[in-house]
């Protein structure tokens, strides 16, 4: 491995003139606009309790906890007596039916979220959920359940027991956030963490519609990082997602996190550090920087790690309280664009309390690469006010929305470079926890944005699950 080098050093605080930013955009394409088509209620008493600053329900990287898919829409969630559900609806219906897939939550753990995948080679639903650093609980529809869901009856008789395998691949003891993804040949993977925080690595396996495969780790949790402050020889890489563009390519934004608090000013921060970038034009199995060097292989010895040269595109040491698993989208020509967030510099060269310093200072950025290849950043103009994730979605005509902690929408048109941001929706009146979750299918399928969201509560008091639908640019 050679040491590790930074691409796109200057983006650091730096914001872009739409002269260098503007993405591929006609003067008649519209600006970004919400405009709120419906609210529907999910479950007025969803399991409320908040642990790691988030809701078991609401977690934002909690990928495809809503989707979409052939006219319906799906969502899971846990009941005020803890049993895992799934709802579904025909798209625009205000009515959801659900059903139980028969396993209640363990814990009070937020970390322990539902994630839902389709493989549309059967056309089957598949639930992962209820795991962190330990086992995971897994179920899965009937064949077709997806494919006809005018013809096949909404019923739990639907789905198969509960199982701890992926039908008998049983993966790892140490399990943590599943990640399901349709690929461009029909087939679903998995991604997930092997491993803890500070010492995990990435892992994917795939469904073929007649068996799963364990396609192995693809990065490693070892090598030296060096601070100005100190040195850590154990690491896990957070992604901020995992998605294929429509031309086939997978693409995933991470943070590092390392395990020896030494590489921080001060002990009260978190060891994050560096926005990097990898793709894969196999499905997974290599992996290349920006650059398009291969950096890591499947479930061989060369991984992706902290000393690969090329890997970081937005560099930043670990004193700003920089946000894991925030969240990443493509646009329509299949780049990749990204929000983080921290605490910039302007507000101090060290956090020394992670949530609080976020709470008061952080901000969320969008890193995107453009047209000729170079990546950009440009700052949202809007205090956090929390210390949480920021979801990202891109329209029918690349224009961007950052939605924010509590269900705030900010948007930016391609037509500017993305550096018009602006307040579209002021969600006052929801009374939103904070992070949400949003349906990343139903843009593409039928120009709407739908938000995930759970009515702010106290202690373990059960609250309101809704989900707000907003109509973008036609």
């Amino acid at each position: 491995m050679k040491r590790r080098t930074v691409l796109g050093a200057a983006l650091a605080g730096a914001v872009v003139s739409p002269a260098l930013g503007a993405a591929t955009a006609r003067a008649a394409d519209p600006g970004p606009s919400v405009s709120q088509t419906g609210t529907t209620l999910l479950d007025s008493q969803a399991i409320y309790f908040v642990s790691y600053d988030g809701l078991v329900n609401n977690n934002a990287f909690q990928k495809n906890g809503l989707l979409t898919y052939k006219g319906h829409q799906y969502a899971v969630w846990y009941t005020a007596d803890r049993n895992a559900v799934v709802g579904r609806r025909a798209v625009g219906s205000g009515t959801w039916s659900t059903v139980k897939v028969g396993h209640t939550l363990r814990y009070n753990d937020s970390h322990n979220v539902i994630s839902m995948g389709v493989s549309k080679v059967d056309g089957r639903l598949h639930l992962n959920m209820d795991s962190h650093s330990d086992g995971f609980t897994y179920v899965k529809s009937v064949a077709g359940l997806m494919d006809n869901p005018a013809g096949l009856s909404w019923t739990t008789s639907r789905f198969g027991a509960p199982q701890s395998t992926l039908d008998g691949l049983a993966l790892t003891s140490q399990f943590t956030y599943p990640q399901f993804l349709s690929t461009p040949d029909g087939k679903l993977q998995l991604s997930y963490r092997v491993g803890i925080s500070g010492n995990g690595r990435n892992a994917l396996a795939e469904y073929d519609g007649t068996s799963w495969t364990n396609l192995g780790e693809w990065s490693s949790s070892t090598g030296t990082y060096t601070s100005e402050h100190g040195s850590s020889t154990a690491r896990n890489m957070y992604l901020h997602g995992i998605d294929y563009d429509r031309n086939g390519r997978l693409h995933s934004f991470f943070t590092w996190r390392e395990q020896n608090g030494a590489v921080m000013c001060n002990g009260g921060g978190i060891t994050n550090h560096d926005t990097g970038y990898v793709y894969s034009d196999d499905r997974g199995r290599t992996w290349r920087s920006n650059a398009g060097t291969v950096v890591g292989t499947t479930g061989g010895s060369d991984k992706v790690a902290v000393t690969d040269s090329g890997l970081v595109v937005d560099p930043l040491n670990p004193d700003h309280s920089l946000m894991n698993q925030e969240s990443q989208f493509t646009d329509s020509a299949g780049r990749p664009h990204a929000i983080i967030s921290y605490v910039p510099g302007r507000f101090g060269q060290c956090t020394t309390n992670y949530v609080a310093d976020r709470t008061a200072g952080g901000r969320a950025f969008h890193v995107r690469r453009n047209a000729s290849g170079s990546w950009q950043k440009t700052e949202i103009p809007v205090a956090l006010g929390s210390s949480q994730r920021t979801k990202l979605a891109l329209d029918t005509y690349d224009n961007a929305y950052a939605i924010l902690p509590f269900g705030r929408i900010w948007g930016a048109s391609a037509a500017s470079g993305y550096t018009d941001w602006k307040s579209l929706f002021d969600p006052s009146a929801l009374n939103a926890f904070g992070e949400v979750v949003i349906d990343e299918t139903r843009i593409a399928q039928d120009n709407v944005l739908s938000v995930m969201y759970q009515v702010k509560s106290s202690g373990t008091t059960p609250s309101a699950l809704r989900v707000i639908d907003f109509a973008l640019p036609a």
